[in-house]
């Protein structure tokens, strides 16, 4: 044997055993670990005070470990599969109701259209306080929302509260389904406009239904809104572009850490339009799927993107089978648009010791190139060729739009308010703002920030040891500036909290489809876009720029 061949078969040798042994460590470590987890579990059983709840503990152990991978990676247990093949399918078997499970009570936030819950009365801000003959607050949110779902053509009894009042509703199960599409028009007699709100099943056939459709009304152009769409299934993205885009065209390429996962997907069908010109909106929620779809027909120069930079979600997840009829989704890869972008933004691999997550675009953007020579950008989400500005966001209008009281304001408008204007008339003014604001300062506990939060916290403690004596008259007084300024915080956002509360009002007399009614009118995104699009000069210059 030669020298040569000798050094060679050395190498070889040496890198298979330090593969082995890597391999052995690593199966060893795993091993360890959950002998350590199942000797834990089986001494508290045995040995601990209280009774042991062995299905929740290991919920919350289990979940807790995810959670310190990404937010997408999550256990679920038999309900929780249910609950994922509904998201994905779009069908179930219930009321139609959204609800949220607060301090005992279960209070419908939204009545889908032509549900049962509809048909039977049942109103946003309702609280089930049972079903059947179980008390809600005997429950837990996923426990008591799972009452209410059940076959089709079998019902279910509800007693709700409703301001103020008992009521005992009879409410008769259906099969419940829900479009991904609730709103397509005509804008002008050129500009059709179709908003999806998520990529489950239906999402490719329902936005093809509605193209041909606006097409047949006489539409020339095009408005696609995928705004606040967290995505959903990644092959409904690819076929929703392939209407747009020729036939084996690559519109993402999926990179895993093991290679039968890594994928790329390719338009297959035969497309719709090739030459309609097409503006797609998006914004701070958009995510997912949304941004493929985004991307690749940006990366094709084939539609001009407007709005806000999108979250920013190039993480893929595959739903993998577990014992007993659970499962894990489970983060496997990350997707590239068609000019090579990652746009993922939160780099959770490299998460500080406090939690904090950095973001790569905090390193620079690696730029990229479109088909046509266009300049795009990775990382941190698709940036829009036309870029919506807005002020930012502050954190006491996070708080508001996420809160009890602004839930409660829009319930409370619509009692004192039989009927409002057709969504095309109906638009929210200055008096409007102040109206929100007055009732705000009246209900400040229903909308606490971290600040208050935190000093409600140190006065506790400082109760607690004996330390308040001399400090009520202070606390109050700092309180009180701390509600004046968290009220003056959000006049730096008053258009956007005028616009949000305009979504729920109408929401309520007229549902999603509403909502979108009166965006075709009144949204000054949608406006400039239908400006843009009957411009074909400054249309055709963005994407040749």
């Amino acid at each position: 044997m030669s020298k040569i061949k000798k050094w060679i078969f050395g190498v070889f040798v040496a890198v298979s055993i330090a593969l082995s042994a890597a391999f052995q460590s690593d199966f060893f470590e795993i091993a360890k670990q959950i002998d350590i987890y199942t000797t834990l579990f089986k001494k508290l059983n045995m040995y601990y005070i209280d009774e042991v709840n062995p299905a929740k503990l290991t919920n919350k152990a289990v979940n807790h470990m995810l959670s310190n991978l990404d937010p997408y990676t999550r256990y679920y247990n038999e309900q929780g599969v249910e609950d994922a093949r509904i998201r994905s399918t779009g069908d179930y078997g219930g009321i139609g109701a959204i609800s949220k499970f607060k301090n005992n009570k279960l209070t419908i936030r939204e009545i889908l259209k032509n549900s049962p819950a509809e048909k039977a009365g049942i109103k946003p801000g309702d609280k089930i306080l049972k079903v059947d003959d179980v008390l809600a607050k005997d429950f837990d949110e996923e426990g008591i929302s799972t009452l209410l779902n059940g076959l089709p053509n079998t019902s279910v009894n509800l007693q709700i509260e409703r301001q103020n009042k008992i009521l005992n509703i009879k409410v008769t199960r259906k099969k419940i389904e829900i479009n991904p599409v609730p709103f397509y028009t005509m804008i002008d007699t050129n500009v059709g406009y179709i908003s999806f709100t998520t990529f489950n099943e239906k999402a490719s056939s329902q936005v093809k239904e509605a193209f041909l459709e606006l097409e047949e009304d006489g539409m020339k152009k095009l408005i696609i809104d995928v705004r606040s769409n967290p995505g959903g299934l990644l092959n409904e993205a690819v076929q929703i572009a392939n209407f747009f885009i020729p036939k084996d065209k690559v519109i993402v390429t999926t990179k895993a850490k093991i290679d039968k996962w890594s994928d790329t997907f390719k338009t297959k069908g035969a497309p719709l339009d090739l030459e309609i010109p097409i503006i797609i909106l998006i914004n701070s929620r958009s995510a997912s799927a949304s941004e493929i779809l985004a991307g690749s027909l940006q990366d094709y120069d084939r539609a001009v993107i407007m709005g806000e930079r999108s979250f920013g979600k190039g993480l893929v997840q595959r739903y993998l089978p577990l014992s007993y009829g659970t499962q894990m989704k489970i983060t496997i890869s990350k997707y590239y648009t068609p000019s090579g972008r990652c746009i993922q933004e939160l780099d959770y691999t490299n998460r500080d010791d406090e939690g904090n997550i950095p973001t790569f675009s905090d390193h620079g953007r690696t730029t990229y190139k479109t088909q046509k020579g266009r300049t795009v950008y990775g990382g941190g989400g698709i940036l829009p060729d036309i870029e919506i500005e807005k002020p930012a966001t502050t954190e006491s209008t996070k708080t508001l739009l996420k809160s009890d009281a602004f839930f409660n304001y829009v319930t409370s408008y619509y009692y004192n308010n039989e009927t409002i204007a057709a969504p095309s008339k109906f638009n929210l003014n200055n008096t409007d703002y102040n109206n929100l604001r007055a009732y705000l300062s009246e209900h400040q506990s229903d909308f606490e920030t971290n600040t208050e939060t935190a000093f409600n916290t140190a006065n506790e403690k400082a109760t607690e040891d004996n330390l308040s004596s001399n400090l009520a008259k202070d606390y109050e007084r700092l309180l009180s500036t701390i509600h004046s300024e968290k009220l003056k915080e959000l006049d730096q956002n008053k258009v956007e909290i005028l616009n949000k509360l305009t979504e729920e009002i109408v929401k309520r007399y007229n549902y999603e489809e509403g909502v979108y009614q009166q965006k075709t009118i009144f949204d000054t995104t949608i406006l400039k876009a239908v400006s843009i699009l009957n411009n074909s000069k400054d249309y055709d210059k963005l994407l040749n720029n």
